[in-house]
């Protein structure tokens, strides 16, 4: 396999500074690994020019960057396919496992309640918060909370309650600007305790539990429950994902977050070395 990632703004002909620990990881173990722009690509312009530097049919590949908007790996994969390299994660598939639409109905069960809408109107968002009814709801979009603005754009404590709950969302749309992807997204509200554990899954397997980045410093528990949630992150059919679990306070095990593992970032506690040889 290939590992792609991007390179150094400033270096182009080094790894970031970010991915720099596994891009060393992976050759150690054998990967070859080439770089990406991922600036180009986020900047709209030609793709070909920033995969310029990936050998042209170096075989199976699998990215591991910085966030990119579904559009901009699509066309990442395309200008690949011209070179004779194809990502392990399809366009869709990254879809499917990046934007919570695309998740949300295998896990239901596994994961707070959920609606959303297809655009940022003040109409659809209140049809959202009429399928929850009533109580307190956590506000995304399709990829992205603004977890750290909490009190003014994530947390809507009724969404019964039309002009408070707009007033969340209209935040939310003012901070995420352009990088608002899909459309309004409202989880009920639960109450969890400790800290997130980032489960880490290759072909519907678990390989990897880590602590979450955001609380690198606290271990995930030793019985996270990957068992529970397992024949369901199977079912997507996914190559490559992260699934979010956190102990609800009923002791329940939560899924709060899935994502593709591409993009799903490495808490700074977990050793390049043992990253990469759990998903390669």
């Amino acid at each position: 396999m290939l590992l792609l990632v991007p390179g150094d703004p400033l270096r182009p002909r080094r790894p970031d500074e970010h991915f720099a620990a596994e891009a060393a990881a992976a050759r150690v173990r054998g990967i070859d690994v080439a770089l990406v722009d991922h600036d180009a690509l986020t900047r709209g312009g030609p793709a070909d020019a920033a995969v310029a530097r990936v050998p042209a049919g170096s075989g199976p590949a699998s990215y591991r960057g910085w966030m990119l908007r579904t559009e901009q790996y699509a066309a990442m994969a395309t200008a690949l396919a011209a070179r004779e390299v194809e990502l392990r994660t399809s366009p869709e598939q990254y879809q499917r496992g990046h934007e919570l639409p695309g998740w949300y109905a295998a896990l239901v069960g596994h994961t707070p309640e959920t609606a959303w809408t297809l655009d940022d109107t003040r109409g659809a968002f209140e049809q959202a918060c009429a399928v929850l009814g009533g109580g307190p709801a956590v506000l995304r979009d399709f990829t992205k909370s603004m977890k750290h603005y909490w009190n003014e754009a994530a947390y809507v404590p009724d969404v019964a309650d039309g002009g408070a709950a707009w007033r969340v969302a209209s935040r939310f749309r003012e901070l995420r600007d352009d990088e608002f992807t899909g459309g309004f997204v409202l989880r009920r509200f639960e109450t969890f305790t400790g800290a997130e554990a980032r489960t880490w899954w290759v072909n519907g397997n678990c390989r990897l539990v880590t602590a979450h980045p955001d609380t690198a410093a606290d271990a995930p528990a030793a019985d996270v429950d990957v068992a529970s949630v397992a024949p369901s992150i199977a079912q997507l059919g996914l190559p490559f994902v992260t699934a979010d679990l956190v102990r609800h306070a009923d002791g329940r095990w939560r899924v709060v977050e899935l994502g593709d593992g591409q993009v799903s970032d490495r808490p700074a506690s977990t050793p390049a070395e043992e990253f990469i040889a759990a998903i390669t």
